[in-house]
């Protein structure tokens, strides 16, 4: 038996085909739209600034409501139930960090990227840089996440078993070419419609999403007669562990009959992850940079309420989507794919088959909640690439390389001979579209390289590879962030001490974890695997604040008074924002 149920035929590869292709040509078009929109710097990193606190609200949502979420967290409850939850709880429960500590403060601090306040008052080459890194790190982390996802969906849709090809392709070889086409899609949005681009695919993708999952959810209780013990019932007998299916242990945190040191481990590693999920939200540097379309203050405080009730809403569908799968799919369908990734698709093809005529109903509606996966994966990691792409051209090349002194000298002789005010305007014109050629190169770069690691990292749950990424951040940018907005004797040495000892702390034990060697690992033919714990936020969130905190007071370097006190005020108040 195949992953979905026998029977896929020619005409739902056709509709899922059709779909998928209307869908490419539909965000392609917005993509071309926006980027004859885009003239200057301002409208490729912040799009102009001009979007509204529901629009960039939206696109907040389409942004963070990520394959993770679609996918792997209906995965992970559909195979673990009850802990599957935590998933959402935490992405949830992280917007409240967000609104309250960084959404408004970072908005009037900084002015494109999170590196524009980790640098306000203190040295520019160093911070940048090491800003610059993490940003990348992360979002690569990221990215594996949603590609990996998109991979494993289109092989589903395909119908692709080990033995079987379609147009001369195994599964394997379906799954790589699509990790290839996404990638290139990606490049072409932030290469071609920048910041207004991708805002309006995150929109509208954000829109599909909610009314995809409104739908099968709305269908999942309706087979249940809203009725939600039978549902939840019915997922716990499916499922085949009664009720522990639906009481937590079941997959993290679970106790080990006379082996209290695992119990012990288990139980720090269920901290460790829900610890990485609330903190993790106010260090990603894709959705730090969302704070930077807005034109105020007042709307970027909007743009997050309006992010929290979509994101909210959605995620408490999820657990209708996790259920609902546990309970009306085949238990062996399921299990056949052992990361979960595929447990929505799964559960949209059978609503299909219940409510809308059989087969062709299966197939329409698993050919549309698939296509809105797909949005869902193109509109995230559009983001996050045009957040590395724009750290690296920003942050590296026009405040680190473009202010060295071999530059800074070139330049102030360039401005020397440009004697009018409109001769110095072209320059400074100049300067921008050389910064905008560097971002989109760097597009490019970021996109070929999250190829070639995706290839690599099919095996793992889309979910848990987004749970490493919000660790690396909470553990690197986080504590840099709030020790810049809060502490003012936070100096250069700190900020640069806490991005990489959190960020290297964070690499590091997940290299030396489960995760990536042993029996579970990614390379399960080794195993090196020192440090227990699955996710590393427990040791390296603390170690980066830690790090910031011994950064600065073992520095010789005063903090700059003056400069704090500017960014207090326009952090506060909005004085001077951009």
């Amino acid at each position: 038996m195949t992953i979905l149920a026998t029977g896929a035929d020619d005409t739902s590869r056709t509709i899922t085909i059709s779909l998928f292709l209307l869908l490419v040509v539909a965000t392609l078009a917005i993509t071309v739209w926006a980027g004859r929109r885009t003239s200057g710097a301002g409208d490729f990193y912040a799009g102009g600034r001009g979007f509204s606190g529901f629009q960039n609200g939206m696109a907040i949502g389409g942004d963070y409501m990520s394959a993770a979420s679609f996918l792997g967290i209906a995965g992970i409850i559909a195979l673990s139930g009850y802990d599957g939850f935590l998933y959402s709880i935490g992405f949830l429960v992280a917007w409240l960090v967000a609104l309250l500590l960084v959404a408004e403060l970072l908005r009037n601090a900084g002015k494109y990227t999170m590196a524009d306040v980790l640098a306000f008052r203190m040295r520019q080459r160093p911070v940048r840089t090491a800003a610059s890194v993490s940003t990348v790190t992360v979002s690569v982390f990221y990215l594996l996440a949603q590609m990996v996802g998109a991979g494993a969906l289109v092989t589903l849709l395909l119908d692709i078993s080990e033995n079987e090809t379609f147009l001369g392709m195994s599964a394997s070889t379906a799954k790589d070419l699509t990790i290839v086409v996404v990638g290139v899609l990606m490049i072409t949005y932030v290469v071609v419609g920048g910041m207004k681009g991708t805002t309006w695919v995150q929109i509208v993708k954000a829109a599909m999403l909610m009314m995809g999952a409104a739908l099968m959810t709305v269908l999942v209780l309706l087979a249940f007669n809203f009725n939600l013990s039978d549902l939840l019932g019915t997922a716990a007998e499916e499922s085949g562990e009664g009720s522990a299916f639906l009481s937590s242990g079941l997959k993290y945190g679970q106790v080990v009959e006379g082996d209290p040191v695992q119990t012990t481990i288990n139980k720090l590693d269920l901290l460790s992850l829900g610890l990485a999920l609330v903190l993790g939200t106010a260090g990603l540097p894709h959705i730090l940079i969302r704070f930077y379309t807005v034109p105020n203050a007042k709307a970027a405080r909007k743009s997050v309420l309006w992010a929290i009730g979509i994101i909210g809403t959605f995620y408490l569908m999820t657990l209708a989507l996790g259920f609902g799968a546990a309970a009306l799919v085949d238990r062996a369908d399921l299990e056949a794919d052992t990361s979960g990734n595929v447990a929505a698709p799964m559960l949209a093809r059978q609503l299909g088959e219940m409510f809308f005529g059989g087969d062709v109903g299966g197939a329409i509606l698993l050919a549309f909640i698939a296509a809105v996966a797909f949005a869902t994966i193109l509109a995230v990691v559009a983001g996050l690439t045009l957040a590395s792409s724009s750290s690296l051209a920003h942050d590296l090349y026009a405040n680190v390389y473009r202010n060295s002194r071999l530059s800074r000298r070139l330049r102030l002789g360039r401005m020397m001979k440009a004697r009018s005010v409109k001769a110095r305007a072209k320059l400074e014109s100049e300067d921008d579209r050389k910064e905008i050629v560097v971002a989109r190169i760097a597009a490019v770069v970021i996109g070929l390289f999250s190829i070639l690691l995706a290839i690599f990292a099919q095996g793992l749950n889309v979910a848990f590879l987004v749970a490493l990424a919000f660790a690396v951040a909470a553990s690197g940018n986080l504590p840099a962030i709030l020790y810049s907005l809060f502490w003012k004797r936070f100096n250069t040495a700190g900020a640069v001490w806490a991005i990489y000892g959190g960020l290297l702390a964070a690499v590091i034990l997940v290299v030396l974890s489960p995760v990536v060697s042993g029996e579970k690992g990614l390379f399960p033919s080794v195993d090196f695997a020192i440090f227990p714990l699955s996710n590393p936020g427990l040791v390296s969130i603390p170690f980066g604040f830690l790090c910031g905190w011994l950064g600065t007071v073992l520095s010789k370097e005063k903090a700059n008074a003056e400069k704090y006190a500017e960014l207090e005020v326009r952090s506060l108040t909005g004085t001077g924002a951009h």
